[in-house]
């Protein structure tokens, strides 16, 4: 070594022995610091030493080293302690003989704390400050934009955000609960940090994976993991699907819904395809007359709706489609579609009619592609007549007349069925339910009268009144006209006729006008006559006496409860009164009776003294008992 290199080897030894000499701290031998960890925001206690080496430590100053680089912070002299001025002037505080405490710990921090004590001994203790805080709950957002299995490099898949954590979280990416580890071409995590004014790291990490057909349904999360004094933790995100661009393979048809379809259900026909997005179809029927295949209406994502379907939209369909990516065309497998039907139901004769006493047969017809079962029935009471397609009908009369109804249904087939309605007429004079009836009425009152007839052909009615009348017909054999009169004495003499006519003959009701008198009022005599004043309305029979016979039915039982009350009524007064003058002795019955009599005269006139005390006593207390039995009596008969 040449004397230039010597020189600067001793001049080096020199000054290092100079520094140990001159005490300088953190230059001299330094052991492993103690290690002291706390989470951000607590209390970090600061110790000289081992608690069983501390003593008195009268003497003590503490120093704050960052980037190897010593400050005082604190001194102790005599026990008493005294922060320097700087950043950790209002944060510690002296906990005892060579313990200080740190309050509201900050990420910045973490650093070496030394303490250096002269007195009673000169010792040097260094301490190791960790801080922790744990992040917020990781937030993950996916690609919107979806992936394409044809990528020649990964994607990008989500990108997870771990907020305020200290020190810096680790992140794990998951794929359906399993880790996803980086893979050259496949898998690729990029993730980056950024510190905070508070000194708290925000962590932002982006998964980029090159996708597969398989993965379009998989579920992605992040998970951070992170340690605190009290161990080692972890926090995880929500999961979160991507969407997964891949060709379609196969096209296939669906039909809504499934099993046996009848007219009049809604049909739907959808086009399906294995790829994403589904490409646009088109649905196409057989033409059954060319064997080519037509294209139907439908929508742009291959739905085809029949509503209602009908027996024309059996036949062949198909769907075809493209891949807009690859420009191949897809085409599905031909599915036929059966739609069940009736025809309309044809019945013959189709105005069934005959004369009373004739026979009628009625044939029901209809077409079907399933095996059909016929029912007549009677249209007003829905009794089933016949099961079969024909109806037969022997010695016809006027009650056979009316609705009858044909159906024709599949049994195989719930609610497949057609129905048709005939109605039979049976040839005669009008029919009117009764030749004379009684009407109560009031004199210049209005008055509604009402007649019905039925016969075929259907009658017209006449009055021999004049009136305002109307006709309303009830059916293809029955009218029902009204008339509007007033109530005058030559009508109440005269009376009312209503004639009933057609080709075949003719029948008339006899209406016979009763006036209301006072024998025939109920007590509510008001409301009675004002009841008698009409007859029975338009939707009751016209023929029928159901009004009238009401009225007189009411006044009738008015009269007769007003008869039985009042016979009551005077039974029970004079009952009441012959008791009473029985106990009294006015009333004379039998022997017993004039034996008293002659008793009472034979009494001695010298005795007539003593007649009024007695007599007066058993008097009074005899009228007493009387009135007494008398009001209890009564009270019974009340």
């Amino acid at each position: 070594m040449d004397l230039p290199g010597l020189l600067c080897a001793f001049l080096l030894v020199v000054c290092c022995c100079c520094r140990r000499a001159t005490g300088v701290p953190g230059e001299a031998e330094q052991p492993t610091p103690e290690l002291v960890e706390v989470e951000v925001g607590n209390t970090a206690l600061l110790r000289c030493g081992p608690s069983h080496s501390l003593g008195n430590l009268s003497h003590v100053d503490w120093f704050s080293v960052y980037k190897e680089k010593p400050t005082l912070i604190f001194r102790v002299r005599q026990g008493q302690g005294q922060s320097e001025p700087g950043e950790y002037q209002h944060r510690l505080s002296l906990q005892g003989p060579g313990a200080l405490a740190l309050t509201q710990v900050m990420p910045h921090d973490e650093r070496i704390f030394l303490c250096q004590s002269k007195r009673p001994r000169s010792q040097e203790h260094r301490i190791q400050l960790h801080v922790f805080k744990a992040p917020e709950e990781p937030t993950i957002q996916a690609s919107a934009l979806g992936i394409s299995v044809n990528s020649k490099e990964p994607e990008e898949v989500a990108t997870c955000i771990g907020r305020n954590g200290y020190p810096i979280p680790q992140v794990i990416w998951y794929k359906n609960r399993l880790p996803l580890m980086e893979e050259k071409n496949r898998v690729h995590i990029q993730s980056s940090q950024i510190v905070e004014s508070s000194g708290l790291y925000t962590l932002k990490s982006v998964l980029k994976v090159q996708l597969v057909k398989e993965d379009k349904d998989a579920r992605f999360y992040c998970e951070l993991s992170y340690r605190l004094p009290s161990g080692n933790h972890m926090k995880e995100s929500r999961e979160v699907t991507v969407p997964v661009f891949y060709p379609a393979e196969k096209v296939w048809l669906e039909v809504e819904p499934a099993g046996m379809l009848k007219e009049g259900d809604r049909v739907e026909i959808r086009c399906l395809a294995d790829g994403n997005p589904t490409p646009p179809f088109s649905i196409h029927k057989q033409n059954p007359s060319t064997g080519e295949m037509e294209e139907e209406r439908s929508t742009d994502n291959g739905l085809l709706v029949l509503e209602p379907a009908q027996k024309q939209h059996s036949g062949l369909y198909e769907c075809q489609g493209l891949d807009l990516e690859t420009m191949i065309p897809l085409l599905s497998e031909p599915q036929e579609l059966l739609v069940n039907y009736v025809s309309d139901v044809d019945v013959s004769p189709a105005a069934p009619a005959g004369q009373e006493g004739s026979s009628l047969t009625l044939t029901c017809k209809a077409e079907s592609n399933q095996a059909l079962e016929f029912q007549w029935l009677r249209e007003k009471t829905g009794q089933v007549l016949e099961k079969g397609p024909v109806l037969h009908f022997d010695h016809l009369k006027r009650e056979i007349g009316g609705g009858y109804r044909c159906v024709a249904s599949v049994p195989s087939i719930p609610g497949l069925n057609r129905t048709q309605l005939v109605n039979v007429a049976i040839f005669g004079p009008p029919w009117m339910a009764s030749k004379k009836r009684k009407v109560w009425v009031k004199e210049n009152t209005m008055l509604n009268l009402s007649c019905e007839a039925s016969g075929h052909p259907r009658p017209t009615i006449s009055w021999n009144i004049n009136g305002s009348a109307s006709e309303e017909y009830q059916d293809s054999e029955r009218v029902l006209s009204t008339l509007n009169v007033l109530v005058t004495p030559e009508l109440l003499e005269r009376g009312a006729e209503c004639t009933a006519s057609n080709s075949l003959g003719r029948n008339s009701t006899i209406i016979i006008l009763e006036l209301v008198s006072l024998t025939t009022l109920t007590p509510d005599s008001s409301k009675t006559a004002g009841l008698s004043t009409s007859t029975a309305s338009p939707h009751a029979r016209a023929n029928s006496t159901s009004t009238e016979k009401k009225l007189r039915e009411q006044e009738s039982k008015g009269v007769v409860i007003v008869a039985v009350i009042v016979c009551i009524l005077v039974l029970a007064v004079l009952g009441a009164v012959l008791y009473f003058l029985y106990k009294k002795g006015k009333l004379l019955c039998g022997r017993s009776g004039k034996q008293e009599i002659k008793a009472v005269s034979e009494v001695p006139r010298n005795n007539t003294a003593e007649l009024p005390h007695t007599g007066q006593q058993g008097r009074g207390e005899e009228e007493m008992q009387d009135s007494q039995e008398l009001k209890g009596w009564i009270d019974i008969q009340h």
